[in-house]
Parts: C-alpha cells; sequence; structure tokens
C-alpha cells in the first residue's frame, strides 16, 4: 500500500546538486511526488512503498552530493496525492526568513578540468567553467533562496545548449547556477593600468602569461578578489611587488600547478596533500624545501612557505601557460582588505601592477584565501575564509538567542548565531583601516540576512576603542561586552564540541582586562557562562603604548629592566635602539601580561629584531631560529613562581637573565621555548589539580607557534591531563566572534 511522507531536509543543501541528486534516487525508487528549494533547506513531498521512502532517507543522511552537509532529515504522514506518478523538481520558493545556508566556493573539480583540458569540448580553454560540484557560491549569492537571479550570474542569460544542461535532471549542470560557456558567460579582459582594454578572452589569458613570464607584476580577479602575481622564480619581480605594495618581509604566498609541483617547493606529507587538494584549496604552510627554485625574496628568513593549487579554471590555465610557479599575494596595499570590484582594483592596484588580468563576473562579497598549517598532531585552520566560510560550525548546546557577535579589531570577523549553529563570516582584516571598516559593515549587513537571523543582541569586545565596540554600542540591542581572553576560550571549546569548564592558556598580544589592563598570559577557568582569571604573567609596563607593537626592542628594554636593572637594559637594548635610556625615563605606562609582547623581547635579545614590519614577525623568526634544535634539545629554565591577589604570577626574570648573559642563535632560541613551555605548563598543572579541572585548552595567538604548542601539550598530556588546540577555529583573533557568539547565547539558555 503506498504512502506520502513530507521531508524536511537542512543543511548546506542549497547550490549542492541536492535536488538532481534527489530526483535521481526518487526516480530509481519509482518513487513520485516533488522536490524544491526553499527559505528553510529542501522541501521532498514523495510517494511510494513505504520501505522505498525509507530507503530515499537513508540516502539523504548517508550519501548526498559531495559538497552538501546535512544536517537533519525529518519527515511527517501526509494523505496520498491522486494523479501524476512522476517524481518532478518544482520551482524554488521564498516563503519567509532565509534558513539554509550556503555553500562555500569550491575549487573547479575533475570532471569540469577534464572538459577545459580537452580540445574537442565546447569548453576548452574556458576560464569559468564549473558544474554542480564547484565554481563560486557565497561570493556572488546576493540572497536566498539560491537561484540564478540572486546571484551576480543574473547579467548572463545562458544560451540554448546552457540552458539545456541547467534544465536536465541528469545533466551535472542541472540547476548550477553559475553555468555558462564561452558563448555566454564571463568573459576575461586584460587592461592597462589605467583600466584600457588591451586584450579580451583567449587573447587576455595568453597576454597576462606573456607578462608575468617577462616579469611583469599582474592584478589577476579571482573568485572573491584580486590577486598580485608575479614569476615566483624572478628576484627582480619578487622585490619589485615587495617595494610596490609597501611589504618589507611578510611573506608571499606560491601557486603550483599540482601537488607534485608544490612538493617541489616544499615538504608535504599525506595529510598536508590531503588539505592542500582538497576542494577547499586553502594556503597551506609547510617546511620549505632546500633547493627550490624559487626567489629568496618570497619568504626571507623563514623556514615555512605558503603554497596553494589553482582552484578556478582561469588559474588552472594561466600557471600551466607560464610554466611555472607563481607568487599569488591578496591585492591590495599593505594591511588594507583585497580589492573585489573593478573600479577599486584600477583605482589601488593600477599604481603597483603593470597590468591587470580581470573578468566581467561580479563579486557580491570579497573573499581572501584561507590559510592552513600542516603537519603537527592535525592541520590548524590560520585564516578561515574562502573555501570554510561561512560554513557553519556546530554549537555544543542550542543558543539561547540570535546573536549577532561583531569579533575584535584585528583579524576582523562577525558571526552570527542560529539554533545549535554559530556562522562566521569571511576573514575581513584590520578595522582600522577605512575600507576594512566598510567590508566589516557589508558583512554586518549581509550575513544575517543570508541566514535570515534577526540578531536578539549584540556581542563585543571589553575594550573601549575599539571600533567593533564602538558599532556595537550604536545598536538598538542589548549588548553583551565579552573579556577577550574568555572569548578565545569559548572558540576553543566551540571548535571541539565540548560544554564543560576547563583550564584555559590564553596566550595573546593583548586584550583589554576587567581591571583596565593588557591582559595576554592568562590563566583561565572557563566554560561558555562564566570565566575566573587564576594566573597569569608577570605584569611590566607596556611603554610607547602600540609602538611596543612595531619596535619589539621596546619590549626587550622593559623586560630586561625588570630582570636585570636599569644599566644591564641600557647596554643591551642600545645595541638596538639609542633611544632605550629616554624611553625608561617615561611614565609607568599601562601594565600588561602579554605573552606575545614577551616573545617580541626575546626576539630582540637572540635574533636582534629591533623593529616588525608585520605583525608576529619578531616571534615568527624566534621559532624558526629554534626550529635547528630538536624539541627537547635545549634546557627548560624555571620560571619565578609567587601569589598575587589570589592568582599564580610567572615571572620569566630567571631566563631572560639567562638570555642577556647568552650570544643568541638557536641554543638561546631553543631554550627561551623550553623554558616558557614548561613554565606555562608547570602552571596549568598546578591550577588543574587546585580546582579539579582535567582539560587544559591552549588559545590565543601566540598557540600559532608550532614549537611552543608542542612543548606545551606533551607536558601536560605526560601529566595526564587532557590537551584541546585549535583546529578548525583560529586560534587568533579570526576566532574572537565565534567565542563571543557562543558566549552571548550560552548565557541566555
Amino acid at each position: 500500500m503506498e504512502s506520502r511522507r513530507r521531508v524536511r531536509v537542512t543543511g548546506t543543501v542549497q547550490g549542492v546538486g541536492f535536488r538532481p541528486f534527489v530526483y535521481r534516487e526518487a526516480t530509481a525508487l519509482s518513487l513520485s511526488g516533488y522536490v524544491r528549494n526553499d527559505s528553510a533547506g529542501v522541501l521532498i513531498e514523495v510517494q511510494g512503498r513505504p520501505d522505498d521512502i525509507a530507503e530515499l532517507c537513508r540516502r539523504l543522511v548517508e550519501s548526498p552530493p559531495p559538497l552538501a552537509r546535512v544536517e537533519s532529515v525529518e519527515a511527517v504522514v501526509v494523505p496520498p496525492a491522486a494523479g501524476d506518478a512522476r517524481f518532478v523538481i518544482d520551482a524554488s520558493v521564498d516563503d519567509g526568513a532565509a534558513n539554509a545556508p550556503v555553500s562555500v566556493d569550491t575549487a573547479t573539480c575533475e570532471d569540469c578540468l577534464r572538459e577545459v583540458d580537452d580540445p574537442r569540448d565546447r569548453r576548452y580553454g574556458y576560464a569559468f567553467t564549473n558544474c554542480t560540484n564547484c565554481g563560486p557560491r557565497f561570493t556572488i549569492v546576493r540572497s536566498v533562496p539560491y537561484d540564478r537571479p540572486a546571484t551576480t550570474m543574473a547579467a548572463f542569460r545562458m544560451c540554448a545548449e546552457c540552458e539545456r544542461e541547467y534544465h536536465d535532471p541528469g545533466d551535472r549542470r542541472f540547476h548550477a547556477q553559475p553555468n555558462a560557456c564561452p558563448a555566454c558567460g564571463p568573459r576575461l579582459l586584460f587592461v592597462s593600468p589605467g583600466g584600457d582594454e588591451l586584450a579580451a578572452g583567449d587573447g587576455a589569458l595568453a597576454a597576462a602569461a606573456d607578462a608575468l613570464r617577462g616579469g611583469s607584476i599582474i592584478a589577476i580577479k579571482g573568485l572573491g578578489g584580486y590577486h598580485l602575481a608575479v614569476d615566483a622564480g624572478n628576484g627582480w619581480a619578487v622585490a619589485e611587488l615587495r617595494r610596490r605594495k609597501q611589504r618589507d618581509d611578510k611573506p608571499f604566498a606560491l601557486m603550483a600547478g599540482d601537488a607534485a609541483a608544490a612538493a617541489a617547493l616544499v615538504e608535504l606529507d599525506d595529510e598536508a596533500v590531503a588539505v592542500l587538494t582538497s576542494p577547499r584549496r586553502p594556503i597551506v604552510l609547510a617546511p620549505r624545501r632546500p633547493g627550490a627554485t624559487v626567489a629568496s625574496g618570497v619568504a626571507p628568513g623563514l623556514p615555512e612557505r605558503g603554497v596553494m593549487l589553482p582552484y578556478t579554471a582561469m588559474h588552472h590555465l594561466l600557471v600551466r601557460s607560464v610554466g611555472r610557479p607563481l607568487v599569488v599575494t591578496s591585492g591590495n596595499r599593505s594591511d588594507e582588505p583585497i580589492a573585489h570590484e573593478d573600479d577599486d582594483a584600477v583605482d589601488r592596484l593600477g599604481p603597483i601592477a603593470d597590468a591587470l588580468l580581470m573578468h566581467d563576473r561580479a563579486i557580491h562579497i570579497r573573499c581572501d584565501d584561507s590559510i592552513v598549517r600542516a603537519g603537527g598532531a592535525a592541520p590548524q585552520v590560520l585564516r578561515r575564509s574562502r573555501g570554510y566560510a561561512p560554513e557553519p560550525i556546530a554549537l555544543p548546546f542550542t543558543a539561547g538567542r540570535a546573536v549577532l557577535a561583531v569579533g575584535a579589531e584585528l583579524k576582523s570577523t562577525i558571526a552570527v548565531t542560529k539554533g545549535t549553529t554559530v556562522v562566521a563570516s569571511h576573514h575581513i582584516g584590520d578595522l582600522e583601516h577605512l575600507p576594512a571598516y566598510r567590508a566589516f559593515l557589508q558583512a554586518v549587513e549581509h550575513l544575517p540576512r543570508l541566514y535570515g537571523v534577526v540578531p536578539e543582541a549584540v556581542a563585543h569586545d571589553l575594550h573601549p576603542e575599539y571600533l567593533s565596540t564602538k558599532f556595537a554600542a550604536e545598536l538598538d540591542l542589548p549588548a553583551i561586552g565579552v573579556q577577550h581572553h574568555h572569548a578565545h576560550a569559548a572558540a576553543c571549546l566551540v571548535d571541539h564540541g565540548r560544554d564543560g569548564r576547563v583550564l584555559a592558556l590564553a596566550f595573546d598580544g593583548h586584550g583589554y582586562g576587567p581591571d583596565g589592563t593588557l591582559w595576554g598570559g592568562e590563566f583561565l577557568l572557563a566554560d561558555f557562562e562564566a570565566c575566573e582569571r587564576v594566573g597569569h604573567l608577570a605584569p611590566v609596563p607596556l611603554l610607547g603604548g602600540s609602538a611596543a607593537v612595531r619596535e619589539p626592542w621596546r619590549m626587550a628594554a622593559v623586560w630586561l629592566r625588570h630582570a636585570a636593572g636599569d644599566a644591564a637594559a641600557i647596554d643591551r637594548v642600545g645595541r638596538l635602539d639609542r633611544r632605550v635610556g629616554a624611553l625608561l625615563g617615561t611614565g609607568p605606562g599601562t601594565a600588561t601580561t602579554s605573552m606575545g609582547r614577551l616573545f617580541d623581547a626575546a626576539a630582540a635579545l637572540v635574533v636582534g629584531r629591533a623593529r616588525a614590519s608585520y605583525e608576529g614577525q619578531a616571534a615568527i623568526e624566534l621559532e624558526a631560529l629554534a626550529r635547528t634544535v630538536p624539541l627537547g634539545g635545549a634546557p627548560a629554565l624555571p620560571f619565578e613562581e609567587r601569589r598575587e591577589g589570589g592568582c599564580l604570577v610567572l615571572d620569566p626574570a630567571p631566563v631572560l637573565r639567562a638570555l642577556l648573559a647568552a650570544e643568541g642563535g638557536p641554543a638561546a632560541a631553543a631554550m627561551f621555548h623550553e623554558s616558557v613551555g614548561h613554565a606555562a605548563a608547570r602552571g596549568a598543572a598546578t591550577l588543574a589539580a587546585a580546582h579539579g579541572v582535567g582539560t587544559v585548552a591552549l588559545t590565543g595567538g601566540v598557540f600559532q607557534n608550532a614549537r611552543l604548542s608542542a612543548i606545551v601539550a606533551r607536558a601536560l598530556d605526560a601529566q595526564g591531563l587532557e590537551v584541546l588546540v585549535h583546529r578548525r577555529v583560529p586560534p587568533n583573533d579570526g576566532g574572537i566572534s565565534i567565542g563571543q557568539a557562543a558566549v552571548a547565547a550560552a548565557q541566555a539558555r
């Protein structure tokens, strides 16, 4: 006897080939009914034998299309319908607030690449080839349900052949919203720095390849914005790109043609290859391979290189045509967000690039490349953007209210909560730059609307001068301040799906503390609802304010004065900057417990890094120097420990005195890492035992340091403690909005 079920499927199920998948499976099972997209996800009504309906529901969960992420399948009995015995795909319905996650942008699939490389195929050499299983999604969608009129592809009317594919449920391009071909789709343009057309179509790609081989700097429009590219083996071109972009030392990323070409540049294990070749296509940080034919200026002085593979047909064709790896770096001036609109690209990148390779498909939301560090216990996401955002992340509880979280100031992201998930935006940038703040405002408008979230509260950092905090205060919503390091700890809990109390080691540059000082070397008893400070690094004054971040010699002077007196500080740090005496004669300054600034001080003493041209440079170089010494191959000097105000205070004075006596070099760098790591682990073990906690979370930007993380994790594991390390959510400020959202949502449950 026949029965009928109405089946609601939620998750990332639009724009990923879910409807044709349902059509094929239902037809194969001789079921009748329909499937359609609506604002809540996918709705199916299906009629036939009960066993066949149950089998269809099983397949929805166990074998969905590659890009689908099924969260739930709920079926209810409805009365059988007489009439048509076919199964059909109905038109999408916009029937209320959006509730259907939009798929992330994904790399061109192997089926499409075969067509691009086949001279007999009508898409041979076509830079915008895609299908239901690949291509742009988040960066082109304006609203949901996800259909072509709601994307930037609405400007392109499909030709008859593309229309046939689009409407054929048996075709790989059925309802592929970016579907196009050379006859009807976007086209490439090669233009001068002023925007004058020089070549179009295949000629544009050939002209760009010729220019790159000749040493030119080319701005290239990709999925989520523009890159600046040069031949990675051309030392002059790499240096000229640095000069024009005003990027002195910060490493550039590389694009290699395939995994084999990438393995000639960096050392890749199987797990790193899996990340590199995944549809997400992030930049993967891995140890540099000696002897690789890459200009020294690509990543000066660093043991790692960032490598990615082509993720559009255009990149695939371009890299193959050039015939060697390219430097592919964000299309911006130093620290600004990437350009994604053509006029803006001409204005901002025209003075940097010798020409621009652009196209006429608009990008609605800019989305920079994601960055993942390979190696260690598991890959770690350091920047969560293209390929990862805005994929929802499960919360370990049901949100008590819909929250908009506006993040911090640096590495800005925003996030919203909805039910049992948190959705974080793409990487926005540093809000101190006006273009980044404008991108922040766009994200605040776009992300909640895309996910049908009407915020009931706004979560923000405690720092009163952050632009995100000021923005939150202007909203007509209850404002919930979340301490910076509590947000870091909560982000780590979300990453691991945990909902209990942990001892969090929150080590970073700095975050505003409730006492008005700048925290950054914290031991916190934390869960989603509450956070208690139970230990911290010894406080010292942050002399010079933000100048101390750019000039590590300042923190070296402050810490040496603390450890060995003014005379020792002036003598040693005076070699780096003659202003040290005047600095130490200034006022008291705001107190800081920042572990990041302690690493800066050590880098100034050991590496001689007096000034940093990018965030974290000093600490990165210190870690790089230590890598030549095996873990455990240097002594771990003890920190002084004392109790103040109910907190355990760790004082690194003995270690700094040892650095003062040392001559620098790898041994000193390794000794510093071992000393900090073992002191942190000892303090954590003591506090965990005192408070009856068995789990320690390592969070904050300092724990991007793989060596320090490994030392601390090993020592804690030896004490029988469980250790949580960030994997999917960045440990740096890119994860702050996720932690803020979780804390604010949990406090209302």
